[in-house]
């Protein structure tokens, strides 16, 4: 970001700055990361640690005394939990649910029949269909029914994460309003609504199209449907594109802070496309009908997965959101003209401008280019990685081990049929797999009954990773329904009521990355000046310690969401913080702001499917398991599952991979030290070779003048 520096002028300079304007400035540039972190994290964690339905749509079909008795037994889940609707016929319930009016429905058995159906459609969202499924099948278990489950819009195999929509609606979002800050400084001539309108048209339809060509061809998340993913991405990258520009009409360089909370910190949460909107705060249930991220999300859902139903209301909201912000940005400029705040004051395009903040002026080809080309590439390597390592979570070599009598045989006999998707071994007993089980070093640990009759037992520890826990339980419910066994479940270390996703780690470890490189960025743009490691470390120390503190006391005393530990949090964070911050220094000081690209695909996007916060790292590709040791976001990720769940096993071995990384970066920066000395030094001997020679010529000028 830039400023303008204000003071009195030096001799044949630019205005020096005064010390109250530069301090101002420099709190300035603290301050924005430190909202665009804290705003993000402080929503995400807020909403996502302990998700609860409110008045989640579910139906029962069915007549009678069992009809009113599961409404009623329905209605013990918690006051305000469910919205339930009775039917008479499956057909009634099935409609529903294909219609997305309910996430759930359980027909009731009829007539001598004891077996129960729950109807769902994860097409209309995993979530809300696993949640939907969770609280009707306890309803016929009470009542002794035999449960079947059915898929009325099932998933298609190319997307059974059900994430397309999800990377395709959030691509749009990022294509729609991160240009803008860079056309601020970079391209101001196009501000106006006439030039930009139809710039937007053109941008958003290529965006469009790169998008679908990423999900369909390229990862193959997506068959077909280009021209209506081509319609709902030229509205929405548009709607957002048009509104962005009217609050950088009204903000100027601050709109992007207005940006992103609307389209992607509230977004997120209301989009109904990650967690069921329904079990967020209510707030986010409006938000999911007025927001560019939801309606984007729920008309590709409607379109790939429903045959276009439902899309024109989610259409409409888009259309809203393009002519509202195209009406009153003409307004504006009717009242105030073209003048946007913080934007360069220039006569011509041609003007020399810098292409990106803190860069040299650049000419007007190479501007065009980099505006175009940086939010290209943060949007491919978004959408690209994340769906490739997402998109198909099919589980791959799960550690397991078999302990008891015949284990030998049955771990022979689960490598024949489970070869690929199960890893096992033959333990010595229960109780020292058990510990391996709580080192993290297996995911589970199937006990075999020691008496015929007896149940077998599955430890599994739903901690070290809901996804696997879920994945691992459902492999070994088969196994045990196989030989005709019982099976008892037993978590060794169970979820807290504050963390039921289990996502609270991810975030927490997101939250030192992104405040790490976020950090360098805007120092890059708004601080050029300091150019050495000695000015960058007291700087990065300062806002590594202030930073871990703060998100402490975010996550710890404000919110609630993760307990205890405050020292180690607060130290294993503010050296995390410090080393992306010095890798992530290294680059921008020698590739400026755009190096904030490939840093970004290191330590976050491939950082996240590495670290096992979301998906397990047995159900992404086995390239992102080799990374989990060498990244600094699955080492800062397992820092804040370990100290909350497993005492801190393993976190010595992360700080030496987070202390690697900052040694690397501090080493790095000290070369990039020796290089612009190097530099400076060799312009300086050019400007004297230039004075040298404008000395010799004066007086031979004067001569021939006389």
């Amino acid at each position: 970001m830039q400023s303008t520096p204000t003071g009195t002028a030096v001799a044949g300079g630019e205005p020096e700055e005064d010390r109250k304007t530069r301090i101002a400035r420099y709190v300035f540039l603290f301050l924005v990361p430190f909202v665009m972190v804290t705003m993000m994290f402080a929503t995400y964690v807020g909403t996502m640690h302990s998700p609860e339905p409110h008045e989640l749509p579910v139906a029962v079909a069915g007549t009678g005394a069992p009809a009113e008795d599961a409404v009623r037994t329905l209605a013990g889940t918690g006051e305000g939990a469910l919205e339930v609707r009775v039917v008479a016929s499956t057909d009634d319930a099935v409609a529903l649910v294909r219609d997305r009016e309910v996430v759930g429905a359980l027909v009731l058995p009829v007539g001598a029949s004891t077996t129960a159906t729950v109807y769902t459609a994860s097409a209309a969202g995993p979530s809300a269909a696993a949640t939907g499924q969770g609280l009707l099948a306890p309803v016929a278990l009470a009542e002794d029914w035999t449960i079947e489950t059915r898929d009325v819009a099932p998933l298609p195999e190319g997307d059974s994460s059900g994430t397309a929509v999800l990377f395709g609606a959030m691509g749009m979002m990022l294509a729609g309003y991160v240009p803008l800050s860079l056309m601020l400084m970079a391209l101001p001539h196009l501000l106006s609504v006439r030039r930009f309108l139809p710039v937007a048209i053109g941008w958003a339809a290529a965006t469009s199209t790169v998008i679908w060509l990423l999900l369909g061809p390229v990862v193959g998340a997506v068959e077909g449907h280009y021209l209506g993913f081509l319609g709902v991405g030229m509205l929405a990258t548009g709607a957002v594109g048009l509104t962005q520009l009217l609050f950088t009409k009204v903000l100027g360089p601050l709109a992007v802070l207005l940006g992103m909370l609307l389209y992607v910190v509230f977004g997120m949460p209301a989009s109904n496309l990650a967690l069921s909107v329904d079990v967020m705060p209510g707030f986010f249930a409006f938000l999911h009908g007025v927001l560019p991220l939801p309606a984007a999300g729920e008309a590709l859902r409607s379109i790939l997965y429903f045959g276009g139903d439902g899309v024109g209301g989610h259409l409409l909201v888009l259309v809203c959101w393009a002519v509202g912000a195209l009406v009153l940005g003409l307004l504006i400029e009717r009242r105030r003209g073209a003048a946007i705040p913080g934007a360069p004051v220039v006569d011509h395009p041609d003007a020399p401008l810098p292409a990106l903040a803190g860069g040299p002026p650049r000419s007007l080809r190479f501007r065009y280019a980099a505006v175009a080309g940086f939010p290209l590439a943060i949007l491919v390597l978004v959408v690209g990685v994340m769906s490739s390592a997402m998109h198909q979570p099919d589980v791959r070599d799960l550690p397991v081990v078999v302990v008891g009598p015949a284990a030998e045989q049955v771990a022979t006999g689960l490598e024949g049929d489970l070869g690929g998707v199960l890893d096992v071994e033959v333990g010595s007993s229960v109780a020292a797999e058990r510990e391996r089980l709580l080192d993290q070093e297996i995911v589970a640990v199937y006990a075999l009954p020691d008496a015929p009759g007896a149940d077998a037992t599955l430890f599994s520890a739903s901690a070290a990773g809901a996804s696997q826990q879920t994945a691992v339980r459902a492999i070994f419910q088969q196994v045990a329904a196989g030989s005709e066994m019982s099976l008892t479940l037993t978590d060794v270390a169970p979820l807290t009521d504050t963390d039921t996703m289990g996502s609270n780690s991810l975030y927490v470890g997101m939250s030192w990355i992104m405040a790490g490189f976020l950090m360098l960025a805007v120092l890059r743009g708004g601080a050029p000046e300091v150019r050495r490691l000695r000015q960058f470390l007291p700087l990065l120390g300062g806002w590594a310690i202030g930073m871990a503190v703060w998100l402490w006391f975010l996550f710890d005393v404000i919110i609630g969401a993760v307990n205890g530990h405050a020292l180690a949090m607060i130290g294993f964070g503010a050296v995390t913080i410090f080393a992306v911050s010095a890798v992530t220094g290294a680059f921008t000081r020698t590739l400026g702001l755009a190096a904030i690209v490939p840093v970004m695909v290191v330590v976050m996007l491939a950082g996240v499917p590495a670290s096992g916060g979301g998906l397990s790292v047995y159900m992404v590709p086995g390239f992102f398991r080799d990374l989990q040791d060498l990244l600094p976001l699955p080492a800062a990720v397992d820092t804040a599952r370990s100290l909350v769940y497993f005492g801190g096993g393993g976190v010595w071995h992360n700080l030496l991979v987070i202390v690697v990384w900052g040694l690397v970066g501090i080493g790095l920066n000290l070369l990039v030290d020796r290089w612009q000395a190097r530099r400076d030094a060799a312009a300086a001997e050019a400007v004297e070779a230039v004075a040298g020679r404008d000395d010799e010529e004066r007086p031979a000028l004067a001569g021939a003048q006389l």
